[in-house]
Formats: structure tokens, sequence, C-alpha cells
């Protein structure tokens, strides 16, 4: 079994709405929160900060531990990867708030833009469970 640790940011701004990526992988997409996986020996709220600041142009402080998320995709329902053994997913989610740089997309990665959303309007997004997991985990919903 294949493991990957990553850690994202859920944060809502009350003029702006929720902060989100827009992942792609080869014919798949879909909007995410803004993270990715950890490098060896980095650092948690490191790594969510690094991919907020590489997915959005943003600079954030994370706020608070908002909790750990593990999930097991069978070999079968794997996007990447080879297919041939599961994947064990430990998503680290953290609250977050922006504390500078500008809204840009990101270039020749995991995610082709990014875009701010009244939260009313999420539930009629194209998006991945992690978005409900952490707005439940951040109380919003």
């Amino acid at each position: 079994m294949d493991l990957r640790v990553a850690a994202y940011a859920i944060i809502v701004d009350d003029e702006r709405g929720m902060l989100l990526a827009h992942w792609i992988e080869g014919r798949r997409a879909a909007w995410t929160l803004p993270g990715g996986g950890l490098e060896p020996g980095e650092d948690p709220e490191r790594a969510a900060r690094r991919e907020v600041k590489e997915e959005t142009g943003y600079r954030v402080e994370i706020q608070e531990l908002l909790g750990i998320h593990s999930r097991v995709i069978p070999a079968s329902r794997r996007v990447s990867g080879n297919g041939e053994t599961p994947l064990h997913a430990l998503r680290i989610v953290y609250r977050a708030r922006v504390t500078g740089g500008r809204l840009r997309n990101e270039v020749d990665g995991s995610t082709d833009r990014a875009d701010w959303f009244p939260l009313a309007s999420i539930d009629g997004l194209q998006r991945v469970k992690l978005v409900d997991i952490a707005l439940s985990m951040a109380g919003v919903r």
C-alpha cells in the first residue's frame, strides 16, 4: 500500500467567500482546497503555506489544525500511480487566513487556476469531497 501525506488550508473570507484551487489530472478536474503532498521531512504547516502560495499566489498564516482525514483508495480507483496497490491518503486540514500576495494561477502544477467563491455557490461546483469535509471540520456547515 502506498502512503501520501498532504496538508491543506481552508480559507474563508467574509467578503470574498472561500478560496479554492482547480485540480486537474488527465481528463479529471474538480475544485479543491489549496494544498498538497509533504516533501520528505517537511513540517505540515510549512507544506500548507508553501502549497497555498504555489497554487494561489497568496501568503497565509495558519490559524489552527482542524483535523486529519484518512482515506484508503482501492487500487482500481486510483487516479494516478500504477493501479496495482491501494493508496492510503492522510490529509491534514488547517484553517488559514490570507496575509499577503495576490491571486494568480499556478503554472505547470497540479492545479490550473484558483478563485474565490461565495459559500452559497460551493454546492453547485464540481468539487472533491475534501472541500465538504473541510467545511464540516471548520464548522462552516
